[in-house]
């Protein structure tokens, strides 16, 4: 009995042996320390916005004849959108034409008649006062003439506006406004789309609308500490952007930095910014919300590891550094910023070393490894 139970102790000792930690080495991963450029971001929270947003309104009153675009549709600005019955315009276009033409005959008759008293004041065959007279006749004449030109003019603006046009290139939404509802100047008089407006009555409801979205820009906002850094470098380079979807995983695209925002908000202590996108690939879309990254700096020279590497104890941060014969001492180290999956070491490490990136748990100070694959 005695030498079964020495047995059965011996048999329990070999297999703690056996086990990591024991005097069997633990089995873990490993990386080098290296010196390389790190880029420092920014992280926040944006908006897609257009470049432009244009409510495109009926300029003169009528009734609404055709509709030129389709929901949705890309078009380029000076395309036609619509059209309203031109035919009242017509009508006072020829009015101002005649009434044009009657002043005009006027006034060349009576600067015929001036010329005539002229040549016969000369000869001292005619009143001076006539002469006089005349004159004040024609000078009133012009006036007509050049106040029926205007009308004219305004007359044929008018004629123009009943074509609606694209005031800039863009992508078109839903139509507000159905053929044959009467429009104003601001919007529908006979009411909107049902399907939009819910059948109620609108007199401030657009034809459509307009938004520009090659390029577009996003909006976000970054704490009132990070804009002198900015600030400073606005003035020599340009400030790399990227917007990512909402879970990080995909990038949108790629712009850069296109204006800030002249105040800061006392409230969040934050300021906006604007950042500019081509969006080839309209990718954003106005209103969507995105994840922002700023490339605010790039730190030169920076010893850098993985960011698995790196645990946090009662006493900060700290690696695991792998020393002769295998063995593992922890190091505190202080570390910076962060970029993916790596973190740069600001204090604690130099370039060449080599840490443990995985199976940290399972280690204590001077412990045995085994490096795998």
């Amino acid at each position: 009995l005695i030498l079964a139970s020495m047995a059965t102790i011996n048999s329990v000792a070999k297999a703690e042996d056996k086990r990591p930690g024991g005097d069997m080495p633990t089995p873990v991963t490993a990386s080098t320390a290296q010196q390389q450029s790190m880029p420092v971001w920014v992280e926040a929270q944006g908006t897609v916005t257009p470049r432009n947003y244009v409510n495109v309104m009926p300029r003169v009153a009528g009734l609404l004849q055709s509709v030129s675009f389709k929901e949705g549709q890309t078009i380029k600005a000076g395309q036609l959108l619509a059209n309203i019955d031109p035919r009242p315009f017509q009508i006072q276009v020829s009015q101002a034409a005649a009434t044009l033409m009657r002043d005009q005959a006027q006034l060349d008759g009576a600067q015929t008649d001036l010329d005539k008293y002229e040549t016969l004041l000369k000869q001292d065959s005619i009143a001076a006062q006539q002469v006089v007279d005349q004159r004040a006749t024609v000078a009133q004449l012009k006036g007509t003439v050049a106040s029926d030109k205007a009308v004219k003019d305004n007359a044929e603006l008018q004629l123009e506006w009943t074509r609606i046009v694209a005031p800039i290139t863009g992508v078109v939404g839903l139509r507000q406004v159905d053929v044959g509802n009467m429009v104003g100047t601001t919007g529908a008089i006979g009411g909107g789309n049902s399907a939009l407006s819910g059948g109620t009555v609108s007199t401030s409801i657009p034809i459509v609308t307009i938004v520009q979205v090659q390029p577009i820009t996003v909006t976000f906002a970054i704490p009132q500490n990070q804009l002198p850094t900015l600030l400073e470098r606005l003035h020599g380079a340009v400030i790399p952007v990227q917007a990512w979807d909402q879970r990080r995983t995909s990038q949108l695209d790629s712009g850069k930095v296109a204006a800030v925002d002249n105040q800061i908000n006392a409230a969040t202590g934050t300021v906006m910014l604007k950042a500019e996108f081509s969006n080839a690939k309209m990718a954003l879309y106005p209103n969507q919300f995105v994840n922002v990254r700023m490339l605010v700096d790039t730190i030169k020279n920076s010893i850098v590891v993985p960011s698995a590497a790196i645990a946090t104890g009662g006493h900060g941060s700290y690696v695991y550094v792998i020393g002769n014969e295998d063995k593992v001492s922890l190091r505190n180290v202080t570390t910076g910023v962060s970029n993916k999956d790596l973190t740069a070491i600001t204090a604690g490490l130099v370039s060449g070393e080599r840490v443990v990136t995985d199976g940290l748990d399972r280690l204590k100070d001077g412990g045995k490894i085994q490096i795998v694959v």
